[in-house]
């Protein structure tokens, strides 16, 4: 690791690029493989219609995102070099708190802006090309305005920019990041059907509760938790009854009163 660190504190300009490139490239091919290898696993537990064939523009977009996510990570480089990042290098008990406290400071961040996005007059230059793609697969994780993608990015710099998290705490929170947000677009649900009955699990997201917010746009804001939505009550109120399954009313194609057109903020 600390053959890394000092490799990136040094490397010339050309060479920290291609190896933040190739470092998004990668994240980006393990995390489709790792979902379509999740649907095909759990297509039986459908919580989503089955996605259209692949448009050109999809691949495009995620082609854009990617090499923003890679400007996004030189910027954190150069803020890193210059001070204004800071991060520690202990593996113990204290870093992998950094864990949790980064999950649920992005969480609540991360759902404020969410519901920002969602606001009548951002909702059409922000957030409506995610949801132009509402019957999710793994790539629609990807399929993000570039703005609103660089939002995110910058509220990630900004939060490790003030609270300096240890090394680990950061690298592990990033794969969860990807993890969760990959299970969030499968389109099919892996987590048992008992995970509900546990006190702490229960309180995780999963496909069923992104799913619904792209088939029902007023509720379901949060990334990797329930709590902020169960808070400000937004959480769907059937979430539970319909885990793992597709509903009645998403199959028979109901349309529901998009929140594109009213406030949430």
């Amino acid at each position: 690791m600390e053959t890394i660190i000092h490799w990136l504190q040094d490397a010339p300009l050309w060479q920290a690029v291609l190896a933040l490139l190739a470092e998004n490239v990668l994240i980006l091919i393990v995390a489709l493989a790792f979902g379509h290898w999740l649907v095909r696993r759990c297509e039986t537990r459908r919580v989503a219609l089955l996605a259209p064939p692949l448009q050109r523009l999809e691949v495009v977009i995620t082609i854009s995102t990617v090499l923003l996510n890679t400007v996004v990570t030189l910027v954190g480089l150069f803020l890193w070099r210059w001070g204004i990042i800071r991060f520690r290098l202990d593996v113990g008990l204290w870093a992998w708190l950094d864990v949790v406290i980064l999950l649920l400071v992005m969480d609540f961040a991360m759902y404020v802006l969410h519901r920002v996005a969602h606001h009548p007059w951002l909702f059409p230059l922000l957030h409506r090309m995610h949801h132009d793609y509402d019957r999710p697969r793994p790539l629609t994780l990807l399929i993000l305005n570039p703005a609103e993608n660089l939002s995110f990015g910058l509220l990630w710099l900004a939060v490790i920019a003030v609270y300096p998290a240890s090394w680990l705490g950061m690298s592990v929170y990033l794969v969860l990041n990807v993890l969760f947000g990959t299970v969030g677009h499968l389109g099919v649900e892996p987590l048992p059907r008992w995970w509900g009955r546990v006190p702490l699990l229960r309180y995780l997201c999963g496909a069923t509760f992104h799913a619904r917010h792209h088939q029902d746009l007023a509720y379901n804001f949060g990334f990797y938790t329930l709590i902020w939505d169960r808070l400000f009550g937004t959480l769907r109120p059937d979430y539970w009854e319909s885990f793992g399954q597709l509903p009645g009313w998403v199959a028979a194609g109901e349309a529901l009163p998009s929140s594109s057109s009213k406030s949430h903020v």
